[in-house]
């Protein structure tokens, strides 16, 4: 019997060989990735059946990576692989595709049983955190409709702040102010309904809003 094809994603390379001997016995590791740009280029050509992947990867989001993949290869199972318990970043993974979500510390537990569910055609989620999951899919909705009517220079503010810029940096970066800058980014919180600076980068992530730098 053909064994299930298997890519790796992470940027911590020793949790990457853990998995990887966590797999092995039963699954074809076909290839391993140090960051998400690398991935997406490569995985076409691996034909794999499966990919678990991390949220947080260098060049390009786990998030978008998996967006891409999907439509390049609309038959493989996507599972991620993360520290976040956050359920609304979980319900973003499975609007985007994702077949499955757990967390790293049960990866040794969940992770082969998450492998064999999603490959029957059935979505898996750690058991940590299925508490709230259908609320979640719910206020995401509604923050991605708010997004549509972001202005584009608050988009343009938005991908700067969530890159790690100071408010200072953007208005040089943009050529304006930064109470200008300031003025974008309490309008967008309030508009999308968000209480703090976190909480605005989180949802530029969840909603796949930022470029990826490569």
């Amino acid at each position: 019997m053909k064994r299930t094809r298997i890519i790796l994603a992470d940027d911590h390379v020793l949790l990457l060989d853990t998995i990887k001997m966590l797999l092995e016995p039963e699954f074809e590791v076909v290839g391993s990735f140090a960051d998400g740009y690398a991935l997406l280029e490569a995985a076409p050509a691996l034909d794999p059946d499966v990919i678990v992947l991390d949220i947080s990867m260098p060049l390009m989001n786990g998030l978008n990576v998996g967006k891409r993949l999907k439509q390049i290869l609309p038959e493989v199972k996507l599972i991620y692989l993360t520290m976040s318990q956050d359920p609304d970043l979980a319900a973003e993974a499975f609007r985007l595709g994702a077949s499955g979500y757990l967390v790293k510390q049960s990866a040794a537990t969940e992770l082969v049983h998450a492998i064999h569910e999603t490959c029957r055609g059935r979505s898996y989620i750690t058991p940590l955190m299925t508490k709230g999951m259908v609320g979640s899919f719910v206020n995401n909705v509604r923050k991605r409709k708010n997004s549509d009517k972001l202005t584009l220079r608050q988009k343009e503010v938005l991908q700067l702040l969530a890159e790690g810029r100071s408010m200072k940096e953007v208005g040089f970066m943009l050529n304006v102010s930064t109470r200008t800058v300031a003025f974008h980014k309490y309008t967008m919180m309030e508009h999308l309904r968000v209480k703090t600076s976190a909480e605005l980068i989180q949802f530029a992530v969840q909603s796949s809003m930022l470029v990826s730098k490569v």
